[in-house]
């Protein structure tokens, strides 16, 4: 039984990680069912089969080079948090605060509320009741009610069972977390490598393209990056990776080498089995479950049906260790709520953090306001990762002499073409669709007032 302690207690966090433990967390993060969905919209903005997996290795490119700044940054400053801390490192206490107010708003528990729910949907596929949505009852709160269905219960199951999980310790919550890792990437490799080796399909996919068509590489880059975001994961258990000034950078490196190679694995074989201009008119339809039902058959794409659950699972798992980690950061500066700072006492671990997390996406699963808070903040993910990653230029030039026992690879035009590409991805969202991105401002705005509020009852 969880025994929830009296007495709050403020400590840092114990070294218990190991490189592939935190490889596992950015796995995790980042594959999630999106690689099944998003493959259609970027096959409609760049038509042609060799462009189309041209933009996923330079996408794959740059969040590797994202992932080296944050390597040097992460064992420059080993401590909880990834972007908060060089946000507050490098541009100061404002931003790193608006960065884990997004986050705990929108980014990660608007994520696992939306994750939540399509595993219900995808559990519904084999047991119907899981995605039932008929209401069962609901508490008529003004302007958000909140609605109890077979789905959401589903949905709040999920949720909550990962967070006692992980309050549990790095014990068994890195078990559940490496299990889901394993699974879910064996599974997929085994998918691309049985579906290449012996499905049926054609490599003359990959030359024929249609003629005369156009293409729209700003929104094929935008739908890539957002397809690989969370490679960042590894940097926010920093402070719990053991040898951090070895182990992060390894972290790092093959938690996003290994999404990068999987990712184009992946849409080689779509290609295989769906020519690249049905991949572009699936409707709403998953490519992946399209492929493999051509590839290998009806069974083939039910298994993917399920194994789409244990994806979504092993990413909620992972966020559920990596945003309590901002929240806690900033409680200990004393920037947040200072009970987030609490460390259990017997588990070592964020708790009341991880528990506010589990609740605030519970709350986005009853009241379904989660799809809009992803729509409104979703450019902010970008935004605060190219502002993170230009703190590396920062550190560098205000701390030249500290040891550095890791240097971003390709220093400085990696990470420069992370930063110039990330802004113009994200000045192309906002001017494809300014209304959601105002509100997305309105939502990171709205933790100024905040932000004066703490730091005046700090002082």
């Amino acid at each position: 039984m969880l025994r929830v302690p009296s007495e709050p207690t403020v400590r840092l966090l114990e070294r218990r990680l190991g490189p592939l433990d935190a490889a596992a967390i950015v796995i995790s993060n980042v594959i999630g069912v999106g690689i099944f969905i998003t493959p259609r919209i970027i096959a409609q903005a760049v038509p042609h089969p060799l462009e189309f997996l041209g933009v996923w290795l330079v996408g794959g490119l740059l969040a590797f080079a994202g992932a080296m700044a944050y390597a040097e940054l992460g064992t420059l400053r080993p401590r909880s948090g990834g972007e908060y801390v060089y946000l507050r490192e490098g541009f100061g206490p404002l931003a790193a605060f608006l960065t884990g107010w997004t986050s705990f708003v929108a980014g990660f528990a608007g994520a696992m509320a939306a994750g939540a729910l399509g595993a219900a949907d995808y559990l519904g596929r084999f047991l119907p009741v899981a995605s039932d949505a008929t209401p069962l009852f609901t508490i008529p709160i003004p302007w958000v009610p909140l609605t109890f269905s077979p789905r959401t219960i589903v949905a709040l199951t999920a949720i909550v069972g990962l967070a006692l999980i992980h309050i549990r310790g790095l014990g068994p919550g890195r078990l559940v977390q490496n299990a889901l890792a394993i699974l879910k990437v064996g599974a997929l490799a085994a998918f691309v490598a049985v579906g290449l080796g012996i499905g049926r399909g054609s490599f003359e996919n990959l030359t024929a393209a249609p003629e005369g068509v156009t293409t729209n590489l700003a929104l094929a880059f935008i739908v890539v990056m957002f397809s690989y975001s969370g490679w960042n994961a590894a940097s926010y258990v920093a402070e719990e990776i053991r040898d951090p000034g070895r182990n992060v950078p390894i972290a790092l490196a093959l938690g996003t080498g290994a999404v990068v190679l999987l990712y184009l694995g992946l849409n080689l074989m779509y290609l295989f089995a769906v020519p690249i201009q049905e991949i572009g008119a699936q409707a709403q339809s998953e490519i992946a479950m399209v492929a493999a039902d051509r590839a290998l058959g009806p069974s083939a794409s039910r298994l993917l049906g399920g194994l789409a659950v244990v994806v979504l699972i092993g990413s909620l798992s992972a966020m559920t260790v990596a945003g309590p980690r901002v929240y806690f950061a900033m409680a200990r500066d004393r920037a947040f709520f200072p009970v987030m700072a609490r460390v259990h006492p017997r588990f070592h671990t964020p708790w009341v953090a991880i528990a506010a997390q589990a609740v605030w996406a519970s709350l986005l699963v009853l009241t379904n306001t989660k799809d809009a808070l992803a729509e409104y903040t979703g450019f902010a993910v970008l935004l605060f990762s190219a502002f993170a990653v230009s703190s590396l230029f920062i550190l560098r030039r205000r701390y030249p002499d500290e040891p550095r026992p890791f240097k971003a690879w390709g220093y400085p035009v990696a990470p420069a073409l992370f930063v110039a590409v990330s802004l113009v991805i994200m000045v192309a969202a906002v001017a494809g669709r300014p209304g959601p991105s105002l509100y997305g401002a309105l939502i990171i705005a709205a933790g100024i007032p905040l932000y004066v509020l703490l730091r005046r009852r700090t002082k």
